[in-house]
């Protein structure tokens, strides 16, 4: 086909004039970016399925699925202190399609309790949004001869060395570690490589007592297998209301929570965050995904990825300062 011109440009002009309506042409007629995204998402969940971060991340999962319409795939990648799967992200592509879903374990805690973690938990991360809280819980073997904490205390006073707690996590160690050092006592810790672990061992009686997050614990507190004596929070939980506080429980100055959140490796397109970001956010402040996520034990709540990178920043020193004063050395 041949094009005509109607008349003569004046000058040079109006050829470039037909240049830029050629060129506009052009860029309208190209694809448009294909909104994020195009394939499934992996989420690595830093430890075993059955956990409590494994239990709430499923739910986040199939939310998220439902509101950006690509499948996101949970994987499970425990041990080391949640080390391994946070290397393993921070080494990944930051194009979105593999994000961390994780715990005051990866980013607060290991970087002060192992010496050598093999990654940056501020530099080689992009916070994402924060999920929520997993408060945890106090809880012993019901055949051991102390309900509540005082009497816990009062054994172990009695009995240096002979009480035992299991550990499944960070949270668990430090909380440990801070109870025995605030009460003047000596208690054995017994490492587990995950919370599902510690508890069959102190459900079996191997163990005498251990903090375990809510998720992980109520079901075996319902059931009678364990015993509930207290939160590990200065405040009672909305959670558990009847449930009395570390500090009213007599161990004054005693609030540590487990935080959850969503980071993708250093780098990550600015839009990309914003998207998941959003939809996370949704997901908290659904009613029945709050509620459904409440009857295990966790409290959704989120914000702005600029905020939780500020949040990330202040619990790495506060964890810090917790750990030195539990006398917990690193390994």
């Amino acid at each position: 086909m041949r094009t005509r011109f109607i008349g003569k440009p004046a000058n040079g002009l109006g050829l470039a004039l037909a240049a830029a309506v050629m060129v506009a042409g052009m860029v309208a007629a190209a694809p448009a970016q294909a909104a994020y995204p195009e394939k499934p998402v992996t989420l690595i969940v830093p430890f075993p399925a059955g956990s409590g971060t494994d239990s709430v991340g499923r739910i986040f999962a199939e939310e998220l699925s439902k509101e950006l319409g690509q499948p996101f795939i949970v994987e499970n990648k425990p041990g080391a202190n949640a080390t391994i799967a946070a290397n393993f992200v921070a080494r990944a592509k930051p194009d979105g399609y593999t994000l961390f879903v994780t715990t005051n374990t990866s980013h607060s805690a290991a970087p002060w309790l192992m010496k050598d973690i093999g990654y940056d938990p501020v530099k080689d991360f992009t916070p994402i949004a924060r999920g929520g809280n997993l408060p945890f819980i106090l809880v012993t073997n019901p055949t051991r001869p102390y309900k509540t904490v005082k009497e816990l205390v009062e054994y172990a006073k009695s009995n240096p060395g002979k009480a035992t707690y299991a550990t499944g996590n960070s949270t668990g160690i430090v909380a440990g570690g801070r109870l025995a050092v605030a009460t003047g006592t000596e208690m054995l810790h017994v490492p587990y490589k995950g919370t599902p672990q510690a508890l069959t061992d102190l459900v079996a009686g191997e163990v005498d007592f251990m903090f375990t997050d809510l998720t992980s614990g109520t079901p075996f507190v319902t059931a009678g297998r364990l015993h509930a004596m207290a939160v590990s929070t200065a405040q009672r939980s909305e959670l558990l209301p009847d449930l009395p506080s570390m500090e009213e429980a007599g161990v004054p100055d005693f609030d540590i929570n487990s935080w959850n959140g969503y980071f993708g490796p250093a780098g990550m397109d600015p839009e990309v965050v914003k998207t998941l970001n959003a939809a996370i956010n949704k997901i908290v402040s659904n009613p029945d995904t709050k509620k459904r996520l409440a009857e295990l034990g966790f409290d959704a709540f989120s914000g702005t990825p600029e905020e939780f990178a500020q949040f990330v920043e202040e619990q790495y020193e506060l964890w810090g300062k917790w750990i030195r004063e539990a006398n917990l050395i690193p390994q």
